[in-house]
């Protein structure tokens, strides 16, 4: 294979449509089924107060039954509303610092950073670290970022991939919420 079909970009799902984690776990199961190692990191997945349902969704049962797949979320247990608390600060600072390790470490041949484009959306970390981890990730290391309703120039001049979810209907608009199975 050439070098032009080796491992190494950077990708981003984003917009205001459902499918940016889903489209990044389609991603990560061809990968396990290729042989290649995958770590997933989830910015704002601390599960929600009150609601077990949220504390470990239907696509990582799935993803840990497979030998090369890890997982390290953070978050805490509430929403951003508004202006971030301390505590969704203190989880991203520890979620942008393991990323870096996992992304410059050269151990993953797929490394996936859940909603980490959210993270800046929402003013948790900033976007100078995203560009960062961008530039510190090992070069074979496949990495995607998924997250944010608004793009992001500077990080998206670094992408090789750039998909946007469009919402044109879904079921919250006529309030139908969260659905097991479907959306988490």
């Amino acid at each position: 294979m050439g070098e032009e079909n080796s491992l190494g970009l950077v990708q981003v799902y984003w917009g205001k449509g459902k499918g940016k984690t889903t489209a990044a776990l389609g991603l990560c199961l061809r990968a396990l089924g290729r042989g290649k190692k995958v770590h997933l990191v989830q910015f704002l997945k601390g599960g929600i107060e009150g609601k077990s349902e949220f504390e470990e969704y239907g696509e990582l049962k799935s993803l840990k039954k497979f030998r090369d797949f890890s997982l390290k979320r953070f978050g805490i247990k509430e929403w951003v509303v508004g202006k971030p608390s301390s505590g969704h600060i203190a989880q991203g600072a520890q979620a942008l610092g393991y990323s870096f390790k996992a992304a410059a470490g050269g151990k993953y041949d797929l490394l996936i950073i859940d909603e980490i484009l959210y993270a800046v959306q929402l003013g948790v970390i900033g976007e100078q670290g995203v560009l960062g981890l961008i530039a510190a990730k090992a070069p074979h290391t496949e990495l995607v970022l998924t997250g944010s309703h608004k793009p992001f120039k500077k990080i998206f001049e670094k992408a090789g991939l750039i998909t946007e979810m469009k919402k044109h209907k879904h079921p919250y608009d006529k309030g139908i919420g969260a659905r097991e199975g479907i959306e988490f």
